[in-house]
């Protein structure tokens, strides 16, 4: 039997894999260049890695009566030899027998449960009681094995296994511990990179997102008024913002409905969360589920990546589905699946994926309306007005257009680069006399085009020439007043002898009383005797 010092090293070149180990930040890479280098000899059978993770099926694992009650077990996520029997037969894959490790179970098992290595430099007759394939150990020629936990901090992050077909010497064993200990701290730094790029890759998502509100973000600035009506919506907020329930804000067009959403968002525990706004008459039909759920890489014709939906992009936040109304049907039943479950899935992908999300709805329809006629869904109906708010239009608080007047042109001014000029008595009192068919957004457009068009050192407001409806027409009935059927019957004989008098008694032919009438003789005739009319005709009728 050769010594140890006379047979070749088990490990080609141990000190260049500890440098390699450092420079790999990815796990999966990492696994692989452990596995890869240590097995890269024919006198080690095989070698493979273990992790810890959490538990997500047992289908065939080899013990699951042991840990179907628990919650993480080992997962084989790399492995590296070739048989000797056959050399084309390679161990490289991680979907065998031993792909999942009970915790505790088999000698894997049992170096991850105590974070002791077991460690056998050579394999006697009979085989130990832990060796689960003692006919594979033979015919590959198995003499000695090394297993050893990867720890780091106290933490069993897997296993490090190692099967060689020579002894295994002690210097050789102590280079495997450093490898295991080295290993472990790559995987923890390679995890770490991981996360601090999902997180880099997240920001840039929601940065992007956030880019393009940014100029929309308090386009009405802060919720500016002092009227009953706008405090009263300011009470409403302070009560909702702090708690999780769905919103429903209402309101015309350009009341602020934006702004509300934004101040419930700020107010709540949510604010350190991003604020995601999805404007629902603006998405294609066809790209809803996209936009709310996101889509897998290949999905369709044109998802050339993976997307993250709105949905995601506010985890941990709020998402503001503006227009809700304009969401089709088919698809208000997935919506209020993530609603009331927390779960969805991306178009082309079978994984569910949970999202904690707060929602902030707003319609300028009636939606109640809209449900009852089997325009909207019920249930998501009930679902989105938990708390609903109301927005008055401006013409009920008409007593906040000067500071809103006052807050558009210092916002405006500063846009255009100008000076501001002072608001007078009479801009406002002009401003009060108009009735804002669109709210607080025509307010601001006013004043931002006053600030533009306004020469001489005076703020020239223009409103259009008149904003009142133009008045209706008269009603008829109102007009010629109600009359009874003997009444009408009586002006169709009257009318019928002026006729029959204009034309000398004659019913038909050229200027006869059905062509001044405009009907058929025989009409005319049968007209005639049913109201009694005597008159003697001339055309034998």
């Amino acid at each position: 039997m050769p010594t140890e010092k006379s047979q070749q090293p088990l490990l080609s070149d141990p000190k260049r894999l500890l440098l390699d180990l450092a420079q790999e930040h990815s796990v999966v890479e990492l696994m692989r260049l452990i596995t890869n280098r240590l097995s890269d000899s024919s006198r080690v059978a095989l070698t493979r890695i273990w992790l810890v993770q959490p538990t997500v099926e047992c289908t065939g694992c080899l013990t699951p009566d042991l840990c179907q009650t628990e919650s993480r077990c080992l997962q084989l996520v790399a492995s590296g030899g070739r048989s000797v029997i056959d050399p084309a037969v390679e161990w490289n894959g991680t979907d065998g027998a031993f792909r999942r490790m009970p915790i505790g179970a088999r000698k894997v098992g049992r170096i991850a449960a105590t974070g002791e290595a077991i460690e056998v430099a050579e394999l006697t007759n009979p085989l130990p009681d832990w060796v689960a394939q003692p006919e594979w150990m033979r015919s590959e020629g198995i003499r000695g094995f090394a297993g050893q936990p990867l720890i780091h901090r106290g933490q069993v992050l897997g296993v490090l296994a190692v099967f060689a077909r020579q002894r295994i010497g002690d210097e050789c064993m102590g280079w495997l511990r450093m490898i295991a200990d080295h290993a472990a701290s790559a995987i923890t730094t390679a995890r770490a990179f991981a996360e601090i790029d999902s997180l880099r890759k997240r920001l840039e998502l929601e940065n992007e997102y956030l880019r393009e509100e940014v100029t929309g973000a308090g386009a009405f600035g802060e919720l500016i008024g002092q009227s009953p009506a706008i405090k009263a919506v300011a009470r409403q907020i302070d009560l909702v913002a702090t708690t999780d329930a769905s919103v429903l804000i209402l309101g015309e067009s350009g009341t602020g409905k934006e702004l509300v959403a934004r101040e419930i968002h700020a107010r709540s525990k949510r604010t350190g969360r991003p604020l995601i706004k999805v404007n629902c008459a603006a998405v294609p039909r066809e790209l809803y589920e996209s936009e709310f759920f996101g889509h897998a890489k290949g999905a369709f014709t044109g998802a050339l990546r993976d997307r993250v939906g709105r949905f995601e992009l506010a985890e941990g936040g709020t998402l503001f589905l503006d227009e809700v109304g304009e969401i089709p049907l088919e698809l208000q039943a997935k919506l209020l699946r993530v609603l009331q479950e927390g779960e969805l899935e991306r178009i082309g992908e079978e994984r569910t994926r949970r999202v904690n999300v707060r929602l902030v709805a707003a319609t300028n329809r009636d939606l109640r309306t809209e449900a009852e006629g089997g325009r909207f869904r019920q249930d998501l109906y009930y679902r989105l007005s938990v708390f609903p708010i109301e927005v008055p239009p401006l013409r009920k608080r008409k007593e906040d257009i000067p500071l809103l007047a006052d807050h558009f042109l210092e916002s405006s001014s500063r846009k255009v680069g100008r000076r501001k000029l002072p608001l007078t008595l009479a801009n406002v009192q002009r401003l009060q006399q108009y009735d804002w068919p669109g709210n607080v957004r025509e307010l601001q457009h006013v004043i931002e085009r006053s600030v533009i068009t306004s020469t001489g050192g005076r703020l020239s407001i223009e409103l259009p020439i008149s904003n009142k409806p133009s008045r209706a027409p008269a009603d008829p009935i109102a007009e010629v007043g109600i009359r009874t059927d003997a009444q009408i019957r009586q002006i169709e004989a009257d009318n019928l002898r002026a006729a029959l008098k204009a034309s000398n008694g004659r019913v038909s032919g050229p200027n006869g009383a059905a062509q001044w009438l405009g009907i058929k003789p025989t009409t005319l005739a049968s007209r005639i005797k049913a109201l009694g009319i005597q008159q003697e005709s001339k055309d034998g009728l």
